[in-house]
């Protein structure tokens, strides 16, 4: 029988080896024969600091009848097998983007024989990692190739998080192909798994290569110009745009799953202009907030020591605000740094991002406030866009220009609404934050301190557009598929991977219908 047992407990630093030991102990049989221990999930136990534990889930097989559950399966929904479209002769699907949502996506329909064709307006990881350090060093932009746009997507500098709150049996596969193309393995277990930027970059190389093995075709430096439409309103075609060579083309396309990140504001404003019907949406605009990593260890484990073997600590926090606003931390980087983000000339937008090892010695995280749609300049589709680059704007003139951005300390921005930073946002927003810090800081002391550093603009946490889609994954405009966080179906690493998945299952499933007519 195999059997799964929970609460087993190590101390920090213990090796894994001791588990079927402690697992021997927690049934209180210390003969007990077990075998093939594998570790379902990991997490932390800080509640009585400096105590802090290492809570073990572990399916193991024994020939004893135990009292203990069975062990369950891991569940995939992967309706077909690998092939299933070998024969399939009609014109290629198209993804665009390559972010998580068109990787996974391209990824399922190569598996299946489907053979997509991906188009990315940004570079090859290598080569668009050389675009990017340019401009931090020098101020140089590339409009097309930068930390928005390339392969990997936005995803690919940052701290690589693969923690969501979504449930779904994909995420499990997902994980797999992460571990199949390099990442450690305990990303299958640990509660808040991450990659780091640094192995993410060539994690997203291997699922490109092998989608390319399976029959997928990447162009890279390849922009969606326009879509072309048949007499009976359907995708007929595309026009696309090769930024190396200034050359347009058109490629036949009936099936396209549009799977852009939240910062391609052109593209959203070309399939605007085609009929293609999309809605305002809330997002969230506000600053990077950093402390020492060590004082955020010794608030949360109660022994920055601990660190050592539990990894630095992470946090979470909320508010909301008197004026009805909530104020929260986004993607925080334990041990990283604070990055330009910029995608569009003259803009600053900020993010954060860590390398595996977590080891800059400096935390940062997104501190946020919601934006409501009444908040933008008019009621049209895109205002939201244009409402974020009013202030990424901001942020620009008040900095240098370049890859500088606006930096202050916290004391400043309360004490000065024409502080550097504050200025740069929208006022309800200083003022929330102002409001939330001391709240903030009694959650994690020391998160109000008043050296602590503030960056600005963070507007790109998600995307101010949603783009419709019915029940069976379609656009207004049949045959495009909007899918992950550009139009507005998910937030994160995994739940654009996951959405993507989905996605691609129900083109496979048109494709299937119409196969079979």
């Amino acid at each position: 029988m195999r059997y799964r047992i929970n609460q087993i407990k190590l101390k920090p630093g213990q090796s894994k080896n001791v588990l079927g030991r402690a697992i021997r102990n927690a049934l209180g049989r210390k003969d007990l024969e077990i075998s093939r221990l594998e570790i379902v999930k990991e997490s932390i136990d800080a509640r009585k600091k400096p105590n802090v534990k290492l809570i073990y889930t572990v399916d193991f097989d024994c020939e004893e009848r135990l009292n203990l559950p069975e062990a369950t399966k891991k569940e995939y929904v992967q309706p077909y097998e690998a092939g299933t479209f070998a024969k399939y002769s009609g014109a290629r699907p198209i993804v665009v983007g390559y972010g998580p949502a068109g990787m996974f996506a391209a990824l399922c329909l190569a598996s299946w024989g489907l053979k997509p064709i991906v188009l990315e307006r940004g570079q090859a990881v290598d080569e668009r990692v050389a675009s990017v350090e340019e401009f931090w060093q020098t101020g140089k932009l590339n409009t097309e190739s930068n930390v928005q746009f390339g392969e990997g997507g936005a995803g690919t500098f940052s701290d690589g998080k693969l923690t969501t709150n979504v449930k779904d049996p994909r995420i499990a596969w997902v994980l797999e192909q992460f571990v199949k193309a390099g990442a450690d393995e305990d990303i299958l277990y640990v509660q808040k798994p991450h990659i780091g930027t640094d192995m993410l970059r060539g994690i997203v190389k291997n699922i490109r290569i092998e989608t390319e093995k399976l029959g997928g075709e990447f162009r890279f430096s390849t922009r969606l110009d326009g879509i072309n439409l048949d007499s009976d309103g359907k995708l007929s075609s595309v026009t696309v745009h090769d930024n190396m060579t200034g050359i347009d083309s058109e490629i036949e396309a009936s099936k396209v799953i549009l799977a852009t990140g939240h910062s391609a504001a052109d593209t959203f404003a070309m399939l605007l202009d085609k009929g293609m019907i999309m809605e305002q949406k809330p997002f969230s605009i506000g600053v990077r907030i950093e402390h020492p990593q060590e004082m955020i260890d010794e608030t949360q484990y109660g022994d920055a020591a601990l660190a050592e073997h539990l990894g630095h600590a992470i946090y979470k926090l909320n508010h909301k605000c008197s004026n009805g606003r909530g104020v929260y931390t986004f993607c925080m980087c334990p041990g990283g740094q604070v990055v330009n983000s910029s995608s569009e000339e003259g803009t600053v937008v900020t993010n954060g991002m860590s390398n595996s090892g977590r080891d800059s010695g400096i935390a940062n995280s997104g501190l946020l406030v919601d934006v409501r749609t009444d908040d933008f300049p008019s009621s049209h589709p895109l205002a939201g866009i244009e409402f974020q680059r009013m202030y990424e704007k901001k942020a620009y003139e008040a900095s240098r220009g370049g890859a500088d951005m606006p930096r202050t300390t916290y004391g400043s921005f309360k004490a000065k609404e024409d502080d550097i930073v504050r200025s740069c946002l929208p006022k309800f927003a200083g003022d929330a934050i102002v409001e939330a810090m001391p709240h903030l800081g009694r959650k994690l002391k020391g998160f109000d301190r008043e050296d602590s550093i503030m960056t600005g603009v963070e507007t790109r946490s998600s995307s101010p557009v949603r783009i419709y889609r019915d029940e069976n994954g379609n656009s207004s405009i049949a045959g495009i598929f909007p899918a992950g966080e550009g139009p507005g179906y998910a937030g994160g690493i995994m739940s654009a991977a996951v959405d993507g998945i989905k996605t691609a299952e129900k083109l496979a499933l048109q494709i299937e219908g119409e196969l079979n007519r």
